[in-house]
């Protein structure tokens, strides 16, 4: 995995709360201005491998964090699964991976750097970012695993303005408290032409329990990144999955049982092979989860623009 050493990105590193360049103290970073919260060691401590860069006293990520002993994050779920199995309940993401495909390609210089924003694991369809050589990969989440070379909050990166050539976040918005804070802070800290690839929940319910908190219409996550200029944008996936996770939950709440819902959704998984049927206009009204690839700039789309770029089925008739 071409995952940069944290002493190659240590300059790049700032204080979450005035954006000062970080200096080494005694067991962890100090911010680099005296008169900063965080200029008094240790400041930002350093829990197993990974330096814990948040500011704390606007965050919900304790100053403790809970960190794996092996510095992975335990498998769950599908991931514990049979191959052929795994397949049936978490297909391979053809969207995503067809996405990374454009993203990797678009990616200025000989040795671009990648951030991957809630990097804990290794996202469904994503695997092609650790493959290859010439991308540096930097990655973070609120907890330290073998992909993430520290541990912050988004809506305060801990890295300089125009730092990154890219920027992946995959499944992490709706677990945000401020999804529009934190693509401004991709914004920052993006280079003028950077890229960023974004794939969020619309129609999907309630995951992670209390770290779950909004969803985005297509329209709604295309204005959310209205000063980034749209290169592909669609669902990931539509109809068919959705009603897939519907039926989970339907039976986890007349069960009472989480795993009477998975086994359900097992039966069912063919309802997935809907959406190949459905329309693409037809699919942005009723998806899953929508994506959005776009390259960084300065303006950004007015509020009439966006009410023009709906491509639903609406009014169809």
């Amino acid at each position: 995995m071409p995952l940069v050493d944290l002493s190659t990105i240590q300059d790049l590193l700032v204080c979450p709360r005035c954006r000062s360049p970080l200096a080494a103290g005694p067991g962890g970073f100090i911010c680099s201005a005296p008169s900063c919260t965080y200029h008094a060691s240790p400041a930002f401590p350093v829990v197993g491998r990974w330096p814990v860069l948040v500011d704390f006293e606007h965050s919900v990520v304790r100053r403790d964090p809970v960190l794996t002993a092996d510095g992975g994050v335990p498998a769950g779920g599908a991931q514990t699964l049979p191959a052929p199995l795994r397949r049936v309940f978490k297909p391979p993401n053809r969207i995503a991976a067809r996405n990374i495909d454009l993203l990797l390609r678009g990616l200025p210089g000989p040795e671009p750097r990648l951030l991957v924003v809630g990097g804990a694991t290794v996202g469904n369809g994503v695997g092609r970012v650790y493959e290859q050589s010439r991308v540096q990969v930097i990655g973070f989440d609120i907890v330290g695993s073998a992909v993430t070379q520290f541990v912050a909050d988004a809506h305060r990166i801990p890295l300089a303005a125009a730092s990154v050539d890219g920027v992946l976040i995959q499944a992490v918005l709706e677990h945000v408290l401020d999804p529009a804070q934190v693509v401004a802070e991709i914004h920052r800290v993006l280079t003028p032409d950077g890229l960023v690839y974004a794939e969020t929940p619309f129609l999907q319910q309630v995951h992670a329990g209390a770290h779950d908190f909004t969803r985005f219409t297509a329209s709604g996550h295309r204005y959310l990144f209205r000063r980034f200029e749209e290169i592909a944008a669609g669902a990931v996936a539509g109809p068919g999955t959705q009603l897939l996770w519907s039926v989970d939950h339907v039976t986890r709440g007349l069960t009472r049982s989480a795993s009477a819902g998975r086994a359900m959704r097992g039966l069912l998984f063919w309802l997935r092979a809907l959406d190949r049927l459905v329309p693409p206009d037809f699919a942005e009204d009723d998806a899953s989860a929508v994506y959005f690839l776009g390259r960084r700039r300065e303006g950004e789309m007015s509020a009439r623009e966006i009410i023009g770029y709906y491509r639903g089925a609406q009014g169809h008739g």
